[in-house]
């Protein structure tokens, strides 16, 4: 894991959020387990564009946080591992379906910004 050279300035909120859900990948991740995916193998097909590489990082990161929990079953011919949110990782799903909420009233200006942006730099 990621070793901090810089020190995490705990009196402040979006730091220390930032520090535990700061990604690409972490909300989507969430949000996929609160709504019932629970093995990797379903959350890389549930997450567009997120390598095993990736996903396998940041599943131990959240697990590492105290957002997720893993249950393994020792099943004979493999290994079956499940994720779950725990009461943290619970705790931070209104914020998730608030910023996935924003995001989709948000995307046609995104959409809006980029095409313009397209548009000046081939002019």
């Amino acid at each position: 894991m990621y070793q901090r050279k810089i020190p995490i300035d705990y009196n402040c909120g979006l730091n220390v959020a930032m520090e535990v859900v700061g990604s690409k990948w972490k909300f989507c991740l969430l949000d996929e387990i609160s709504k019932g995916i629970k093995r990797p193998k379903d959350l890389i097909n549930a997450v567009n564009g997120i390598t095993k590489r990736v996903l396998q990082n940041q599943l131990k990161e959240l697990e590492f946080h105290g957002l997720l929990g893993k249950t393994i079953y020792n099943e004979i011919p493999l290994l079956r591992v499940e994720y779950f949110l725990t009461e943290s990782g619970e705790s931070l799903m209104p914020l998730i379906v608030a910023i996935d909420k924003w995001g989709l009233a948000f995307a046609p200006q995104l959409k809006a910004i980029l095409e313009n942006q397209i548009l000046e730099t081939e002019a």
